[in-house]
């Protein structure tokens, strides 16, 4: 499988939650057998993981609700009925997953610096984050 269809960016909004829409994507690449292998390592981890542990969810039986919605619409809805959490929280969400990458950590600084070298974006000093990552490694920015 050499083309990647790139899921939609990190930044992308559903239901209120930042991230939802590429989970989405990604999970129906993977049910599809069209997940590119950059993306399988951490399938359900990382970003994923995150999202599923702030709207209190496990990865299978949202894989399943993904598999079985035809559209996104109605992934949406169950999310609005179904993943009650406050603003604030949503909120908390959205700010670690946008600034992941940028503060203090600096062994995520240097996990960062050694993405953007293994991909030749050392050159991309707007690339402070790993979600600026992604969108430049995706080619959005």
């Amino acid at each position: 499988m050499s083309t990647i269809i790139y899921p939609r960016s990190p930044r992308e909004v559903m239901a209120g939650w930042t991230y939802l829409p590429r989970f989405v994507d990604k999970i129906r690449l993977h049910l599809a057998g069209r997940l590119h292998p950059d993306y399988q390592e951490n399938f359900t981890k990382g970003f994923d993981g995150a999202w599923l542990k702030a709207a209190g969810l496990c990865a299978d039986p949202f894989i399943d609700l993904v598999k079985n919605a035809i559209t996104d619409g109605e992934v949406c809805d169950w999310v609005m009925k179904n993943v009650k959490k406050p603003d604030v929280e949503k909120a908390a969400h959205r700010e670690a997953i946008l600034n992941y990458g940028k503060g203090g950590d600096e062994a995520l600084k240097a996990r960062l610096k050694l993405r953007k070298e293994q991909t030749g974006l050392t050159h991309r000093d707007d690339i402070q984050t790993f979600v600026d990552f992604i969108d430049a490694d995706e080619k959005r920015i």
